[in-house]
């Protein structure tokens, strides 16, 4: 298999990391784009800078056998196996970053019975790209189930970021998807380990949204914990698509909306700072509504129209249409003997009027319907 087919076969082999990446659209005019088009992905951060990525595995060759999984054991319809050689990764990557066809790396792998193996490869790849090519920029490199803490140590020296994902939010519900993978000591234990290393951008985990019958209310527990437990940057949710040839490719896809709800709720809980039993008093039967969380959580929490004068930054986060920007600027303001008076103040400070004024009072005026979006 020659390198463009390889860039394209293990670009594809990749997609279902996610990392908040999205796919740039360009012309399929010949077959060096086509392999890009799989292996290229446009990711942004929060403040809003867009990178492109290579994002690609080292080798799709695997020995898990999860029932989802394009690169499973148990795929029947899996792409032949191939891998790059360390040599032939770093000089690709060098390639695409000298025509500036990408700017940073995401490199994951699939896992053969010998994780350090895949793990010493992946290494000696971004060693290369950092030492022989002067690379400074993103490099976001998977640990391996299986991993020695030797070769975490080792990815962590020579990357911007690291991660391994959970798949699953516990035990139980990773051994109704593969028999291969132990959630505490496969899992678990190398996320303390990467805790330990202090990387840069820190370490991120996604989890497969619908493939097994775990709840919301099982995910954002682990979700809770992992912020806490972890230091996580940040947690990513895949819905659950089923691929042609595993035992799952008869299951229900997820519906989208689904996780982007558990979107709402980490972020509620990252940037806001909102706790565990706040988002369990709004579920239904362990599952999130269709409506927005933060919303219901207002409806909730507040018995009336509320005067944010009188409110703290944490009271006022729990306002619909009021973030840590727009709280900060309303505390500052109050705490200087400044009042607001009027929508008006309320928009200066940077708050969504149309949805903060169900619930707060201003100037005396209140809004009479509180499901008046």
């Amino acid at each position: 298999m020659d390198i463009i087919e390889k860039i394209r076969v293990l670009g594809a082999g990749a997609k279902y990391d996610n990392c908040g990446c999205s796919v740039p659209k360009t012309k399929q005019d010949d077959r060096f784009k086509d392999a890009l088009q799989h292996a290229i992905y446009e990711t942004s951060s929060e403040g809003g800078m867009k990178t492109k990525l290579f994002k690609t595995l080292m080798s799709n060759s695997c020995s898990f056998d999860w029932k989802y999984c394009l690169n499973s054991t148990r795929c029947q319809k899996k792409s032949n196996n191939t891998s790059f050689e360390p040599k032939e990764l770093a000089e690709t990557f060098n390639y695409l970053y000298k025509n500036k066809y990408v700017e940073g790396l995401f490199l994951s792998s699939g896992i053969s019975s010998d994780p350090d193996r895949m793990a010493e490869k992946m290494i000696e790849a971004v060693s290369m790209i950092r030492v022989k090519y002067h690379f400074r920029g993103y490099v976001h490199m998977k640990i391996l189930p299986g991993s020695s803490y030797e070769t975490v140590k080792r990815s962590a020296e020579i990357s911007t970021r690291l991660s391994i994902n959970i798949e699953a939010p516990n035990k139980e519900r990773i051994n109704e998807l593969s028999s291969t993978k132990e959630f505490k000591s496969d899992i678990l234990r190398r996320q303390a380990w990467i805790k330990k290393q202090k990387v840069p951008a820190g370490q991120t985990t996604q989890v497969i949204v619908g493939a097994g019958e775990e709840t919301d209310l099982e995910i954002i527990k682990m979700v809770d914990w992992e912020y806490r437990e972890m230091d996580l940057k940040r947690f990513y949710y895949n819905s659950f698509s089923p691929v042609k040839g595993t035992p799952m490719e008869n299951k229900e896809a997820v519906e989208s909306l689904r996780e982007f709800r558990l979107y709402n709720v980490d972020f509620l809980f990252r940037k806001y700072g909102y706790r565990l039993k706040e988002v369990e008093g709004i579920m239904d039967d362990g599952m999130l509504p269709r409506e927005d969380p933060k919303i219901l959580i207002a409806r909730q929490s507040f018995e009336g129209h509320v005067d944010v004068n009188d409110l703290g930054y944490r009271e006022l986060l729990r306002i619909p249409g009021i973030g840590p920007t727009s709280a900060n600027r309303i505390v500052s303001k109050t705490r200087t003997g400044q009042k607001i008076k009027t929508k008006k103040d309320l928009k200066a400070c940077g708050v969504v009027l149309k949805r903060a004024l169900p619930f707060v009072e201003v100037g005396g005026e209140r809004q009479k319907l509180i499901n008046n979006f």
